[in-house]
């Protein structure tokens, strides 16, 4: 395992190196006042909840589980991460999380991100957490640098012009620490951008996923209700339903009332206006034939955008497995 950038490029130097990190099989200790950078409150002397927190901060467990389907869920790229500057342009609003599990993941006009944390900014932080033989994280040492190795690439992505890099900045985002210039995170990103697919967890392998989809598979994927709930009240969950609800409602009624009005045009005795009911017969059938060939418009093209999507999930699958069959 290597590290993702040079001392000299490193962006943050307040990780203080214990004594005995130098031996490879010695275990490593803290001075009692060390504290992980970012977090004053995480006392590195405490390994096991600091390699708690370290864990918990950079591994999604619930993606990772299901990492191998998620190309059910979302383009099969690791490059599937739109630049900040592109996130606005779409619409999104940026939202801090702080939840690695929500990180890239979107729903409608909102996108989380999570933070860069300032000790993955150390270069001696990765050589005592995630290279060290005797690692506080102990046998999830491995796991945990591969989620941070995928999490630290998706930065690359994230900031790939100065006016992403403003963004980041921003008082209301702080997603990269202020005092961090421009030229110095480009030096920093160099080697992250070198990063491959297999030094990564199974999580990273893709990108942005949309939280809509992560909700729909949650109970197939994960046995649970959903993925995430983001709707505090009723009256919000229940709103989505409503355009559907009102759509179907419409078209009930202008059937049943160009079915009633067909009807009635049979059952009238009177002979006045006798020139027009056939008017009036054609044009409830035409209403009713109308209603009938929008309602399967939309249903059609609500399947065929389905079936093109499973499609195209299906093809960049196949694709990516003959190119793994080919390298080999």
């Amino acid at each position: 395992m290597d590290l993702p950038f040079s001392e000299n490029y490193q962006l943050s130097d307040e990780f203080l190196r214990p004594t005995g990190y130098h031996k490879a099989k010695s275990s490593v200790k803290f001075d009692a006042a060390a504290t992980l950078p970012g977090y004053p409150n995480i006392h590195l002397a405490d390994t096991t909840h600091a390699a708690s927190f370290i864990e918990k901060a950079l591994c999604a467990r619930d993606l990772e589980n299901i990492s191998s389907q998620l190309w059910v869920l979302t383009t099969q790229s690791s490059a599937n991460i739109n630049p900040l500057h592109r996130q606005k342009i779409k619409g999104r609003e940026i939202v801090i999380t702080e939840d690695p599990r929500l990180h890239l993941v979107w729903s409608y006009t909102r996108i989380f991100i999570q933070p860069l944390p300032r000790y993955l900014l150390s270069h001696a932080f990765w050589e005592v957490y995630l290279l060290h033989d005797n690692s506080p994280l102990g046998k999830r040492r491995d796991a945990v640098h591969k989620a941070a190795m995928g999490f630290l690439r998706t930065y690359h992505h994230l900031i790939q012009h100065e006016s992403d890099f403003s963004i980041a900045q921003r008082d209301d985002h702080r997603l990269i620490p202020k005092e961090v210039t421009w030229q110095a995170f480009c030096q920093f990103m160099q080697k992250v951008s070198e990063i491959q697919d297999h030094e990564v967890s199974g999580r990273y392998h893709y990108g942005e996923i949309r939280l809509s989809r992560l909700n729909r598979y949650a109970p197939l994927l994960l046995h649970s209700r959903y993925y995430e709930q983001i709707h505090g009240q009723y009256a919000e969950y229940f709103a989505r339903f409503y355009g559907p609800m009102l759509f179907v409602f419409a078209v009930m009624t202008t059937i049943l009332s160009s079915m009633q009005v067909a009807m009635a045009v049979d059952q009238v005795a009177s002979h006045r206006w006798s020139e027009l009911w056939p008017f009036f017969r054609w044009f409830s059938v035409l209403g009713l034939f109308s209603t009938l060939v929008v309602a399967a418009f939309f249903v059609v093209v609500w399947l065929w955008m389905f079936t093109d999507e499973w499609m195209f999930a299906f093809r960049v699958r196949f694709a990516k497995k003959n190119a793994v069959e080919d390298v080999k």
